[in-house]
């Protein structure tokens, strides 16, 4: 078991560690929440000045040109692709995780209905994140065409559920809750046995673990860069396409951004060619223009190096919680598997969100999710060691001195 002491030695020889100092930190906090909000970069003031005193302020209308406003969600989406395994022009940044969602599947679908028209049902996880099964509802509903959504759980492993009536698989790459983390290319090659379709939500993996989007042979991909690419609060997400899907299907969305020729100014849709028929409206340049500040981060490390310091972080979260919080309980829901692991730690207590409360009033900052979670997450880019064994130490405080057990931190008033 690691002691403090170990622990800072630990952070003296990481060759991860000088990056923490291109964010900025607030004092006196430990900032366990990536997983949900990613932290501010340093170069992200200096960024939002440029463009709003200099791009808007001075360029005017003619930044879109000067400045390169209109090729944004290109560029962007061509060097957010370096880490997620994506060809050139196979993303865009743009929109929300849940109208990217409702994109993929729309595109999907109709690639199916052109081949395999009898097939009218969608899988996904019963434990997915709520937006992705909401949207699926939605389309459901939207198409009236007479598809199902297909649950996949404890009761229905995805073995049994794959079959000839399946479309598409909609699966998370990292579970949100649990942190779970699927073998991405062996679960797609498993729904291509059957024909199926694959779309992964990489909201909690892009930047936390490695993916190979065209190496596992996925179709459609989607995902949030607010999380471990530390856009900023409600940064353009952001959508991949396999390029053997670009050109099969008529954009469900068709905006003015995703036409073919925009400023022609046509009265019919002629979408696109390639990752640019995804786009749809107008883009919010100032909230994507910061974007580009957490990718150059990012881009910095080795995937290798920041994989493994994420799981050795993850092991000793892990280990000195049941070490030094026995005999409280907590209950842990993350896989230990390395293989099966994301980058953020769950363990369920039955105080959980008093806990949590009590744990943010101490400075460190994780979140909670029902039932009973209380979730950590581990971004490697500015954690360390030491980080960790003094969160733990606080958690065994509050837990020990019972301190979570008032009113105030028992009253259900957050929003996250």
């Amino acid at each position: 078991m690691f002691t403090l002491e170990e622990c800072r030695q630990a952070d003296t020889r990481d060759p991860l560690g000088p990056l923490k100092q291109r964010f900025s930190l607030p004092d006196g906090v430990i900032y366990l929440d990536g997983n949900s909000l990613g932290v501010l970069p340093n170069t992200a003031r200096a960024r939002s000045t440029e463009v709003i005193d200099q791009e808007w302020g001075v360029g005017l209308i003619r930044s879109w040109n000067t400045a390169n406003w209109f090729e944004l969600p290109s560029r962007l989406g061509n060097k957010l692709g370096q880490l997620l395994g994506a060809h050139e022009d196979e993303v865009v940044i743009t929109d929300t995780t849940s109208l990217n969602l409702f994109k993929a599947l729309a595109a999907a679908l109709r690639i199916q209905q052109e081949t395999r028209p009898q097939r009218r049902v969608i899988v996904s996880e019963r434990d997915n994140f709520p937006t992705d099964l909401y949207m699926i509802q939605g389309m459901i509903d939207f198409l009236q065409q007479g598809y199902e959504l297909r649950l996949i759980d404890d009761e229905l492993p995805l073995e049994a559920a794959l079959d000839e009536d399946v479309a598409v698989l909609l699966l998370s790459h990292v579970n949100y809750r649990t942190g779970a983390l699927y073998d991405m290319a062996a679960v797609t090659a498993q729904a291509h046995q059957y024909g199926v379709l694959t779309i992964w939500d990489l909201a909690h993996a892009a930047g936390a673990v490695p993916v190979d989007l065209n190496g596992a042979d996925a179709d459609f991909a989607v995902g949030c860069t607010y999380k471990y690419l530390n856009g900023g609060p409600g940064s353009p997400a952001f959508i991949w396409v396999s390029q053997r899907h670009q050109d099969r299907f008529w954009q469900p969305l068709s905006g003015w951004w995703g036409h073919q020729r925009p400023f022609d100014m046509a009265t019919e849709y002629q979408p696109a060619t390639g990752i640019r028929r995804f786009l749809c409206g107008t883009q919010p340049i100032l909230s994507m223009s910061l974007v580009e500040c957490g990718l150059d981060v990012a881009l910095e490390a080795d995937m290798d190096q920041l994989r493994a310091k994420s799981l050795a972080l993850t092991d000793l979260f892990i280990a000195l919680v049941e070490e030094r919080c026995k005999g409280h309980p907590l209950t842990l829901v993350t896989p230990r598997d390395h293989q099966k692991r994301g980058s953020h730690v769950s363990f369920r207590h039955p105080e959980g969100f008093a806990v949590m409360q009590a744990l943010i009033a101490r400075g460190v900052i994780g979140d909670y999710r029902e039932p009973e979670v209380l979730r950590f997450g581990i971004t490697p880019l500015y954690l360390g060691y030491a980080d960790v064994w003094n969160a733990v130490d606080i958690l065994k405080d509050i837990l020990d001195s019972r301190s979570w057990d008032k009113p105030e931190f028992k009253e259900r008033t957050s929003v996250t």
